[in-house]
């Protein structure tokens, strides 16, 4: 009823067999929520992004932007400090089971691009009715002008690592977003030219920036600046319209991250050690995100091939937790997971024909 998009119906399944990765997902983030928008957008359900709006604007945007939190509660008085519920054994006797969340603390500078990437398309989009305009345009700007600010600041990043920040090249890809778009809302709202031009510059600087900083000396995306880091979040790159897939660079990037993180066609966030050891399971959303960049780069068989692989490891009702284990194949994390039925989603909707095609092999 407020708008809010939760990321999941449950606390504390975890992660892998036997480990202490168990978190509260019963909240709104504002990163699944945006991809949550995104996918339903493209099925022509419009009304989740506006309700979510909505959201955003009682709940979450005001003049003090710097101050976004990553994740929300559903109804605005709700405690979020994380708590171990110390009389519940969890799932299976896998404890702890955690009652809110630490993450809310945390800085995570790609909830800028989350807020306005889920609100630009209310300025374009003419099947909505809550349509953007220059009222909308001014309540998003301090985040954007927050965006610009503290795009190059450490942050927790997306797989919010408790232990430790850096310039993570996707959260920074997301500020850069938000700063892009900011300069296209700009425009269609008849703001004057030379605050569209500042938008415009702060995008060009950022974008330039990443594609330096970012750049390993062996040509490939790293997912933080200065170190080589495989992250699958950098398979986002295209999709934002940063790089093209096309390009080298993406290329060099999607075939490391082949090489390090496609486990029996499954793909992990990452292979490095984080706060509780090294990752045991592939998520989801990661192999989905790979099917995508399969087909951005035209090998549509491959993608659709590891597409009907991912389908079959859906439950009885067809749905998907956030986690799998690779070698045994079952479902692990909080469920169901929002961010793997998007994923399940966005690609099927890349992977299919288009109207045009479906008409041609009709006759």
């Amino acid at each position: 009823e407020t708008g809010a998009v939760v990321a999941a119906m449950t606390t504390s399944i975890p992660e892998a067999p036997k480990t202490a990765r168990n978190w509260d997902y019963r909240y709104c983030w504002l990163r699944d929520a945006y991809f949550t928008v995104y996918a339903l957008n493209q099925l022509g359900a419009t009304r989740t992004m506006e309700h979510f709006v909505r959201f955003l604007l009682d709940t979450v945007v005001n003049e003090q932007a710097r101050d976004l939190n990553p994740l929300y509660p559903i109804v605005a008085s709700t405690n979020l400090s994380e708590i171990n519920a110390k009389s519940l054994a969890g799932f299976h006797g896998m404890g702890p089971v955690r009652i809110g969340n630490a993450a809310a603390t945390q800085k995570q500078t790609d909830v800028f691009g989350s807020v306005i990437l889920s609100a630009s398309q209310l300025f374009w989009d003419e099947r909505v009715n809550l349509v953007g305009g220059p009222e909308l345009y001014k309540r998003l700007r301090p985040v954007g002008e927050s965006a610009l600010a503290m795009a190059l600041e450490p942050d927790s990043g997306v797989w919010e690592f408790r232990g430790r920040t850096r310039v993570h090249t996707y959260s920074v890809a997301m500020c850069w977003a938000a700063v892009h778009r900011m300069g296209l809302i700009a425009q269609r709202v008849g703001a004057p030219a030379e605050e569209a031009e500042i938008w415009k510059k702060g995008a060009r600087d950022l974008c330039n920036i990443i594609l330096e900083k970012a750049i390993t000396k062996d040509g490939w995306i790293s997912g933080a600046f200065g170190e080589d880091i495989v992250d699958a979040t950098t398979l986002l790159l295209p999709q934002l319209g940063l790089i093209g897939a096309k390009d080298e660079r993406f290329l060099k990037t999607l075939a490391i991250i082949e090489k390090r993180l496609l486990r029996g066609g499954f793909m992990l966030r990452y292979d490095e050690p984080d706060d509780f050891g090294l990752p045991e399971t592939a998520f989801l959303i990661c192999t989905f995100w790979y099917v995508d960049a399969l087909a951005a780069v035209g090998r549509i068989e491959e993608a659709r091939a590891l597409y009907a692989n991912l389908l079959s490891k859906r439950n009885s009702v067809g749905l998907l937790s956030e986690d799998l284990h690779v070698q045994s194949g079952e479902l692990w994390g909080n469920f169901p997971q929002a961010y793997s039925l998007v994923g399940l989603i966005l690609s099927a909707y890349r992977l299919s024909r288009s109207w045009e095609q479906g008409l041609w092999h009709a006759n």
